[in-house]
């Protein structure tokens, strides 16, 4: 076995996580819902989320059954949500494909939406011990120090290199072991500030960490200011109940719940007379939400608008519908739109 490897499974063997959720009862299905959630999500974040999940949906053929509504509210403030539209429509095709059966075939795991070369790898070697690499984010910075690749690793040619790497240093035995050992060590250990290498098990062979660099692998993407963005959500109100419409499925919060938007304030009055030919009992204007998204940001001004609770004329879209506040812990809602709505007395 190569010194690398060593190093890590006896590190992981005294200090690696082995009580995650996951890592109970596991299976092919468990770990791919383990690995889609991990994906640009920490740990700490996801274990919630998981836990409901997988009470919800203990199985493949129960998730492939499931509406996608129901899928994407049990995802609801996790974010990156063509996640989960993912898992739905692959559980789906597992169901119609291989008799439910979840494939251990490489070639056919990468296949399915949302699996990539990472996590089918991941797939594999933790559920069923077949030798492949990994490189997800924790991976990618722990063998880039190790080595002192120059690159940032979005490029393809370094992210090439890494997987060449990666493929080198695997063991022939104790394959899933490694696997978590690895992801380990970059969540707690080789972490992206503040490397804590006096407790690193591969500190003596590290290149990095041997220039006093560690701070510099791996290189960071060149920082682009990120666009902002401002859009205006409209909160009709009947009563209790609240204008909702659904986002199409492609796109950000794609498949969720949320409000009608309008680009301008000063088109609101327009909106309401062309929708609700009325005019409103009340408007208020609340606080503004600041939300941050991967390549953007987003500042979302609320108002509220009121139209006479003998009055139900709105000219409904296809998309749109009447929701009762009661029922909002039904939906799938976007984290802002959701904690917007619990704002409502």
């Amino acid at each position: 076995m190569p010194e690398f490897s060593k190093l890590v499974l006896t590190w992981f063997a005294r200090h690696g996580r082995k009580d995650l959720p996951w890592q109970e009862n596991k299976n092919p299905y468990r770990i791919w819902l383990s690995e889609i959630m991990l994906q640009q999500t920490q740990v700490v974040t996801v274990i919630p989320y998981y836990l409901r999940f997988i009470s919800s949906f203990p199985n493949l053929n129960i998730l492939s059954k499931a509406s996608l509504d129901n899928v994407l509210e049990h995802w609801s403030g996790l974010g990156y949500y063509a996640r989960a539209r993912n898992l739905h429509k692959t559980s789906i095709y597992i169901k119609d494909h291989y008799d439910g059966h979840f494939p251990l075939d490489f070639d056919q795991l990468i296949d399915l939406p949302g699996i990539g070369r990472s996590t089918a790898g991941a797939i594999l070697a933790l559920s069923d011990n077949q030798v492949y690499p990994i490189l997800d984010g924790n991976v990618k910075r722990v063998l880039a120090r190790y080595h002192a690749v120059k690159g940032w690793p979005g490029k393809k040619k370094v992210e090439d290199q890494l997987w060449d790497i990666a493929k080198g240093h695997l063991p022939k035995i104790n394959i899933a072991n490694y696997t978590q050992a690895m992801m380990d060590l970059g969540a707690t250990i080789c972490t992206r500030s503040k490397p804590r290498c006096s407790s690193c098990p591969l500190k003596q062979t590290c290149l990095a960490h041997s220039l006093g660099e560690e701070n510099l692998y791996p290189t960071k993407k060149k920082n682009t200011p990120k666009p902002h963005r401002v859009t205006y959500v409209i909160l009709l109100r009947n009563e209790d109940k609240i204008l909702m419409e659904k986002r199409p499925e492609s796109g950000i919060w794609g498949g969720l719940y949320s409000l009608p938007e309008l680009d301008n304030k000063d088109d609101l009055e327009r909106w309401i007379k062309e929708r609700a030919d009325c005019y409103p009992s009340k408007v208020i204007l609340k606080e503004d939400i600041r939300h941050v998204f991967s390549h953007y940001s987003l500042d979302i001004k609320p108002i509220e608008v009121r139209i006479p609770s003998s009055f139900s004329k709105v000219k409904l879209r296809a998309v749109e519908s009447w929701v009762s506040k009661d029922s909002f812990d039904q939906l799938g809602l976007a984290a802002p739109i959701k904690r917007l709505i619990q704002s409502i007395k």
